[in-house]
């Protein structure tokens, strides 16, 4: 058994006997475990519930909370929010798209990168906002964003030379 079965299975038996209202907090606490919703664990989750993968797909893609591939190494979120929005972010995510060559909800190839966009993150006032790896960044341009996708794959360039 893989060990990502194993971790939904270990999942699941805090969950018995549950129905259909069990399936949110389920599929959190496996994303929480895993980072995303593979295939498998949505099909795991079917059998212990006795609800069709159909079903499951359905609710989770109605969250945008969840996920069905990996994070990248390097997680940009950008905030569409109307405040971000009126300040620049449709031409900070175009950008993002062109220059990381994934689209929202995607990760790179490579593992490096993954993208996301959000409704809205809170920040108004320092629109527009995007994050790399949780961390906040003001008042965004794409000439910025180019400048953190950079760095990040310095980051990464640097720990290979050096180990």
């Amino acid at each position: 058994m893989k060990e990502s079965a194993k971790k939904v299975k270990a999942i699941l038996a805090k969950y018995p006997d549950s129905g259909r209202d069990a399936l949110i907090p389920i599929l959190q606490d496996i994303q929480d475990e895993l980072g995303y919703l593979p295939t498998s664990a949505i099909m795991q989750v079917g059998a212990h519930l006795a609800l069709p993968s159909s079903k499951i797909y359905g609710v989770a893609t109605f969250y945008n909370q969840f996920r069905f591939q990996p994070k990248g190494r390097n997680h940009i979120t950008i905030c569409r929010g109307t405040a971000c929005h009126v300040k620049g972010s449709g031409k900070l995510l175009e950008n993002a798209v062109a220059t990381l060559k994934i689209k929202p909800g995607q990760t790179s190839r490579d593992k490096l990168f993954s993208l996301e966009t959000v409704a809205c993150m809170g920040a108004c006032g320092l629109a527009p906002v995007i994050t790399v790896n949780d961390e906040f960044n003001a008042k965004a341009s794409p000439a910025k964003l180019n400048r953190l996708a950079r760095c990040c794959k310095d980051e990464i360039t640097q720990e290979r030379e050096n180990s």
